[in-house]
């Protein structure tokens, strides 16, 4: 039988309950510790490019814009795009996955009029996520718990897999690649693990596994911009865990609550000065607000997310506005960040059809 990754929640509470992306824009330089730039203030404080891509469930991908107070408006879509759930941007080019049971990972050209470049089976199936590390576009399979490796031509497109490697543990379900430095994490939200690899000539080396509370559910993390934190969004038992970090290696110092009631973390981002981070709380509906000084979290505000299934969160590249993408009411909210206290303040709301990842 074919699950769905719309029909996944129901059936892993049920049936995997004891064991069960701010979207990027480049990878980072090697030696950075965290893939995303959240909030990064672009040069000269100006946004030249207001353009939004939004992953869906259907067979395109959205395309919108924006304007300096958040409101957003519709700009057409690029189709022939299956479940293309994440997208992420690496210059003139767009990559997605194709979540269905025969993965495939998609290449897109942006530099003019939208064009698919290609599309390269990954040989897994759900693929959930996608992240361009140096000349190598990697994505997690959640459906065979693997993570595949496809080249990438210096005219954008992808060439044939030169690597997949399954996750070692108990119905693992992989759902995040994480360049940090030198080492690619893989976090898995089946194996309540995250695996450090190296990345080498198309090949990845396994170095080390950190593993979470049994049936946290680690779906996505990010990291303090010093490097030496990182937090993890456990889907599964409504927590944040803490985590310190050197050298490829993750030690888990502490989880938190992240709402009232029972919740599904979906994304994890935090903002450019490492002072705040925020979840988004499937369930709860809400976006959870914490205050941090790298070792330590404390839950400051969780304000209401402005619709249904809060799956997937974007900072603007000043850090002033976040963008939610409510999957289950088919809209996007646009909130005002308050840098100084880190409070949201909704100030915008775009209706779409299924949104679960925006790419800004």
């Amino acid at each position: 039988m074919s699950v769905s990754r719309r029909g996944f929640l129901g059936f892993t509470a049920a049936a995997l309950a004891p064991i069960h992306q701010a979207a990027t824009r480049e990878a980072p330089e090697p030696g950075a510790p965290s893939p995303e730039a959240h909030g990064r203030e672009p040069a000269g404080g100006q946004v030249e490019d207001r353009t939004l891509y939004l992953g869906t469930y259907g067979d395109s991908i959205g395309i919108a814009t924006y304007d300096e107070a958040g409101k957003i408006s519709p700009a057409g879509s690029i189709a022939g795009i299956p479940n293309a759930s994440f997208v992420i941007r690496s210059g003139n080019f767009l990559y997605a996955v194709n979540e269905q049971d025969a993965g495939a990972v998609t290449a897109i050209d942006i530099s003019g009029t939208p064009r698919v470049l290609n599309r390269q089976p990954n040989k897994g199936s759900g693929p959930c996520h996608v992240a361009k590390i140096g000349d190598y576009l990697l994505s997690a399979n959640y459906g065979s718990g693997d993570i595949a490796v496809h080249p990438i031509a210096a005219d954008g497109s992808l060439g044939q897999q030169t690597d997949l490697v399954k996750h070692q543990g108990s119905a693992p379900h992989a759902h995040e690649i994480v360049q940090a430095g030198q080492y690619v994490l893989g976090v898995d939200l089946g194996t309540d693990s995250i695996y450090t690899y190296t990345l080498a000539d198309g090949k990845l080396g396994l170095q080390h596994q950190a593993k979470v509370k049994t049936g946290a559910g680690p779906r996505h993390l990010v990291f303090h911009p010093s490097g030496n934190y990182a937090y993890v969004a456990d889907e599964l038992d409504s927590t944040v865990t803490i985590c310190g970090y050197d050298d490829g290696v993750l030690t888990v110092l502490e989880s938190l609550p992240v709402g009232e009631g029972e919740n599904y973390p979906g994304e994890v981002v935090i903002s450019a000065d490492g002072r705040f981070v925020y979840l988004t709380n499937r369930g709860h509906n809400s976006i959870a607000i914490f205050s941090t000084d790298g070792p330590h979290l404390e839950l400051v505000g969780i304000p209401n997310c402005g619709g249904d299934w809060p799956r997937h969160c974007a900072f603007d590249p000043t850090g002033r506005l976040l963008f939610v993408a409510n999957q289950k009411s088919n809209n996007i909210t646009t909130f005002a960040v308050d840098q100084t206290t880190g409070a949201l303040t909704q100030a915008s709301d775009f209706s779409t059809p299924t949104p679960v990842c925006v790419n800004v």
